[in-house]
């Protein structure tokens, strides 16, 4: 018995369209992940991505449990002596609320070349509209 390995012409992507309107960030966070990799899938190979494409829409409205919309913070280093910036949760969802969905699926992610590329089939928007009618985006079903 030989083992089956996908090969690139052999994958097909689908497109998922997930609302986080009133979801918690941590558990929306592993159900995209869990699509970008392609886990979800029979045909998951570690070494090749064949995950599919994600929308995340109303990122302005995802929710954190407990106290951690007030003590949770957000870091960026400049490289320089003394250039670490903190910017609080509440001000980054007023601010850039793409990125609060966006840095949690990709740490997620493995840190190499393929991880990179599962991340960029990722899209959020913080409204309720996308331009991806086209690809006619099915809702991300709740056993994934």
């Amino acid at each position: 018995m030989r083992t089956y390995t996908p090969s690139a012409k052999d994958i097909t992507r689908e497109w998922f369209v997930v609302d986080a309107d009133g979801q918690t960030l941590g558990r929306l966070a592993t159900r995209i992940a869990k699509v970008l990799r392609g886990k979800h899938k029979p045909t998951w190979t570690p070494n090749l991505d064949v995950g599919d494409h994600v929308i995340v829409i109303n990122a302005d409205k995802i929710v954190l449990t407990g106290a951690k919309s007030e003590q949770k913070l957000y870091h960026a280093h400049s490289g320089y002596p003394g250039g670490l910036r903190s910017v609080p949760f509440a001000t980054m969802l007023e601010r850039k609320p793409t990125e609060i969905v966006e840095k949690a699926v990709k740490g997620m992610l493995p840190k190499t070349k393929l991880g990179r590329a599962m991340g960029s089939k990722l899209k959020v928007y913080a409204g309720s509209e996308h331009p991806h009618a086209a690809q006619q985006p099915k809702p991300l079903p709740d056993h994934v």
